[in-house]
């Protein structure tokens, strides 16, 4: 056999016309197919549910098969692993679900899940003969070595044993109920009792579909009150052609102010850009705008009644069919305004607590036999909160019962209520000290920032980002959103901030030092990155956030006397800043002597540059030069001394007349972003040379004459 992975392919009809299935069934051999698979595939049809069976004796392949389905779901026998067939298939299916983030669900059929995980027993045994089969000389080592790695992924996932449920039909129920609401494996990784929640919220909401039907969900810190309200969202989102889901409302609203959130319910809801100069002129906007529209709006962990106010204010001219979700811990939000339903989410029972920390901790349903009495203990001193249990569950993944017995022992040292100090210890036993820096670094600084550009500044640091990422998402204390931006729970960054708060009180090295800028709703702010000690950050910060800041250092930031210019103070002349972060910058251009050489990042976002520099610069290890939203820039720099540069984002610069001719000699170039830049039109011609380029975006460009107007290279 052929050693190369073969395409996915399936039986087809005779008819040419591609058909779409919603389900696709991997399994091995005729007995599996008779026993348990026609009984789930006749158990998903009877719901309207098409489905494709999937293995090796499959006939009249012509087709690839993956993009046509919406779920994957991989039947595990003790013969699974004598088909090479199916596991060459296995590498694609997994492969499918990383890239494109769709679901896959094994099961496990009179076979251990341990088995398929770490490939033990009989089903190991026959694995390596069917590679010894399958794999010839040099190729055998690494082909194993791709099955392992599939199956230990496969069966990392949420899915089913046979072995903890009565009988096959209850099995195959829980199936279909899970891929009939697949949005809750969309809002988090092992939904443990989210589907209840789930139907009862949406037939609040088909008992009210012919009226406005405003919900409140409400419960304290870390119950799963945002995971719930992203699962109702991504259910029934597909039927409304004007929504938005926000969250953070709280922390959006105390740092940016509440226009600025009204500016971005407006902006996603209509899909356009708003400007709202006052929260006057935002609420009326919003009762225009709105106004004869059927919406779907969520509003994450909400602590003020502005908003709130603003969208009840509208309720009679919403169209009917409106759905507004709420999620709150302040009961009284939801007491003083008319909210139709007010769904209270409470701890987990026993029960519950227990799956759901064994799937984090063990990848199965039920805790190992021998770590039971320890599970219990775990399950007994979180409080059965849904959040402790995750992250302490992640972080006792693959440990030993020392290490269970240690985490006990910090557990019972810790107050019962004090849910951040208990969190604590699961960042106290993360492997080395690197890790630890990271997540206080992603705690600081790049929360809702994009992977990428976290990744660019750290990098330059010598830390490996993508491995230790890959370690704080597996240990669930950081989460890697669909959109690629780095997010964090509020609990896990209320831990992050006292961890902080300990380090700085005990090193003032790494105390922040503030300066006031002349523009005085500005403050210049100067940190130490935890992952490398010897790189400053220097950032521009709304005052508003200064009321903030004690959230992140304790005793509070050394402030000292006005800067009437930038560059008054010398010590940022000669520092090596590796990230600059100047939102907002109010000169006309950055000063010649402002010392910049080292700088990795650039982020001069809603300045008032009319040029960027007035002499070339020479920034060797420059990679990221953001000047979006800057409306009075009229020209980009020369670029010929800066050609490290991999992204060049001049989004919304709408006096934006010429980019330089130099652009051409980016050979590094990846993303070049002119979006709704509306004064240019033309482009050097250089730019259409560059092979590096992977995305072009001229979208809004009205006076560029171009077909296609976002270019994917």
């Amino acid at each position: 056999m052929a050693s190369s992975i073969p395409s996915m392919e399936f039986a087809s009809s005779s008819s040419k016309r591609q058909r779409r299935y919603d389900v696709l069934i991997n399994f091995s051999g005729e007995d599996i197919r008779k026993k348990f698979v026609s009984h789930l595939d006749s158990a998903l049809s009877a719901v309207g549910l098409t489905t494709i069976h999937h293995h090796h004796n499959a006939v009249h392949i012509q087709q690839p098969i993956l993009k046509l389905c919406r779920v994957a779901i991989v039947v595990f026998t003790q013969t699974y692993s004598e088909s090479a067939w199916c596991l060459h298939q296995l590498q694609q299916i997994i492969q499918w679900h990383e890239t494109y983030c769709q679901h896959v669900l094994p099961v496990y059929y009179e076979i251990r899940p341990s088995d398929v995980r770490l490939q033990k027993g009989n089903f190991g045994e026959t694995l390596k003969a069917t590679a010894q089969q399958a794999f010839s000389g040099q190729q055998l080592e690494h082909g194993m070595s791709m099955w392992n790695l599939a199956l230990t992924k496969a069966a990392n996932l949420f899915g089913w044993d046979d072995s903890n449920y009565r009988s096959d039909a209850e099995v195959v129920d829980n199936i279909v109920k899970t891929v009939l609401h697949l949005p809750a494996l969309s809002a988090t990784k092992f939904p443990v009792g989210l589907q209840s929640h789930m139907e009862d919220l949406i037939q609040t909401i088909k008992n009210k579909s012919s009226e406005v039907c405003i919900i409140g969900i409400y419960g304290g810190g870390g119950l799963g009150k945002t995971t719930l309200a992203k699962a109702i969202y991504h259910q029934i989102h597909g039927t409304f052609k004007e929504k938005c889901f926000i969250e953070d409302v709280a922390q959006v609203s105390k740092i940016r102010g509440h226009a600025h959130l009204q500016e971005q319910l407006l902006s996603n809801v209509l899909k356009t850009k708003v400007e709202i100069h006052s929260v006057e002129m935002g609420g009326r906007m919003i009762r225009e705008s709105l106004s004869g529209k059927r919406v779907l709006i969520v509003l994450d962990d909400m602590n003020e009644y502005s908003t709130l106010l603003d969208l009840c204010r509208c309720r009679a001219r919403f169209s009917e069919g409106t759905v507004i979700i709420i999620t709150t811990t302040n009961e009284g939000l939801l007491i003083r305004h008319p909210v139709d339903s007010v769904f209270r989410i409470e701890r987990m029972n026993a029960k519950e607590s227990l799956e759901l920390l064994s799937w984090h901790a063990f990848r199965e349903a039920k805790p190992k036999e021998d770590y039971n009495d320890l599970a219990r203990k775990v399950v007994t001193y979180s409080g059965e909160l849904p959040l402790l249990l995750e992250v302490t569950g992640s972080s006792l993944f693959e440990r030993t019962k020392r290490e269970w017995n240690g985490v006990l022992f910090e557990f019972a040292k810790r107050p019962q209520n004090n849910v951040p100090r208990k969190l604590k210890i699961s960042f106290d036993v993360l492997c080395n000290q690197i890790e630890k820096d990271l997540f206080l670094d992603v705690c600081r600084f790049f929360v809702g920032k994009g992977r990428v550009y976290a990744t660019n500044i750290l990098n330059g640091f010598g830390v490996d980002v993508d491995n230790g990422i890959r370690v704080l998402t597996e240990r669930s204390l950081i989460q890697v959103e669909k959109n690629n931006k780095l997010g964090m729970h509020s609990l896990l960054r209320e831990m992050g901030r006292e961890i902080i708060r300990e380090i700085t009180g005990k090193e003032p090295g790494k105390i922040s030092q503030l300066w006031l800028d002349k523009d005085v709703e500005y403050v210049l702010t100067e940190n130490t990155f935890f992952s490398s000690q010897r790189t400053k950050v220097i950032q521009r910060l709304p005052v508003k956030m200064l009321l903030n800041m004690r959230d992140f250092f304790d005793p509070y930031p050394e402030v000292r006397e006005p800067l009437l210019k930038l560059t008054e103070n010398s010590e940022y002349l000669s520092k090596k800043l590796r990230w600059i972060s100047l939102q907002g910058f109010s000169s006309k251009y950055l000063p010649n002597d402002f010392y910049l050489h080292d700088a990795m990042v650039i982020d001069l976002k809603h300045s008032l540059l009319r040029v960027v520099w007035k002499e070339t610069q020479i920034l060797r290890s420059l990679k990221v030069l953001n000047l979006s939203h800057s409306m009075h820039l009229i020209e980009t720099p020369d670029f010929s001394r800066i050609q490290c540069l991999e992204q060049l984002i001049l989004k919304d610069c709408p006096r934006l007349r010429k980019v330089h001719q130099s652009i051409g000699c980016l050979y590094n170039l990846i993303l070049l972003n002119l979006k709704d830049c509306t004064s240019l039109r033309n482009l050097p011609v250089g730019i259409y040379m560059l092979k590096s380029l992977r995305t072009l975006i001229l979208s809004g460009c009205s006076k560029i004459d171009l077909s296609e107007k976002d270019i994917v290279l």
